[in-house]
């Protein structure tokens, strides 16, 4: 049997400095040479390595690691946020996923600081937490739409990279994936939830609403791109107009990120042998 085609993460990370979107090819391949038809192999293959690393992870827990994973996900609507989740974090037991999907803010969360209610949300030792958009939504809707003023919006991205340096000291190891899609796959798949009466619960007006703002939005990302680029919690840019290519990409950054924590299993605390003398001679009443 031939063994699945490897993909090479790497090329996913956004070099720091200046970002032009424009320069990335939504449809492209990078790190992958198989074609799709070799993708669902591969997924499969990084799904028994990803899982057998999650559990580790989360059996950790016990011996007190305070180690844990926070998953970013960034895009414009229909990018694939969810399809990720459930493709790639499908790969792995739910008990230790904490997945969230952030919404506009209530009224109690505009009386606190927009990492307020972000904090709550993150993941504890032991879990994957998946922020399904995020704290990044406060620079990005914020700046397009005009809902806060120049210098603090300004203060929100040295925020940003002051949280997450934070995060990471605290064992936190941040991943965080910015869904690169083109406005023609956006329209496509927009059209397609029209199209199909069982998607239309997935169809918001407001995403048209968004999507001619999409100039203002592609800007808005190539500045906190940039300004959150860091050592701590670098970004990495991932094609999404191919599903499967997107679905493979984060799955394999997971697991490789999983694999560079050097996760071993926690050693027992107890005798081996003579639990498992005991085990033998136990009678059950």
């Amino acid at each position: 049997m031939t063994p699945p085609e490897p993909f090479d993460t790497s090329v996913l990370r956004l070099p720091e400095g200046p970002v032009r979107l424009s320069e990335h090819d939504t449809a492209a391949t990078v790190g992958y040479s198989g074609e799709k038809a070799d993708a669902e192999a591969s997924l499969a293959a990084i799904g028994v390595e990803l899982a057998d690393l999650q559990e580790r992870l989360w059996a950790r827990r016990t011996v007190g690691d305070e180690r844990r994973v926070l998953l970013v996900l960034q895009g414009m609507d229909t990018s694939g946020k969810g399809g990720v989740i459930r493709k790639a974090l499908g790969l792995v037991d739910p008990q230790g996923l904490q997945i969230t999907a952030f919404k506009a803010p209530t009224e109690e969360e505009l009386q606190h600081d927009f990492l307020w209610r972000i904090r709550k949300a993150l993941p504890v030792p032991g879990h994957i937490g998946v922020f399904d958009r995020s704290h990044y939504e406060d620079v990005l809707a914020a700046r397009v739409r005009g809902l806060v003023d120049p210098e603090e919006l300004e203060r929100r991205y040295d925020a940003i990279v002051e949280f997450e340096r934070e995060l990471v000291h605290q064992g936190v190891t941040v991943v965080k994936c910015f869904l690169h899609m083109s406005a023609v796959e956006q329209g496509e798949r927009l059209l397609k939830r029209l199209d199909n009466p069982d998607k239309h619960w997935k169809y918001a007006p407001s995403d048209v609403d968004d999507r001619a703002l999409w100039s203002s939005y592609q800007e808005a990302y190539e500045v906190a791109l940039e300004r959150t680029n860091h050592h701590a919690a670098p970004w990495h840019l991932v094609p999404a107009d191919r599903k499967w290519l997107r679905n493979l990409a984060v799955a394999a950054l997971l697991r490789d990120t999983l694999a560079l924590m050097g996760l071993e299993w926690p050693r027992a605390d107890f005798d081996v042998e003579a639990e498992r003398q005991r085990l033998a001679e136990v009678e059950i009443q």
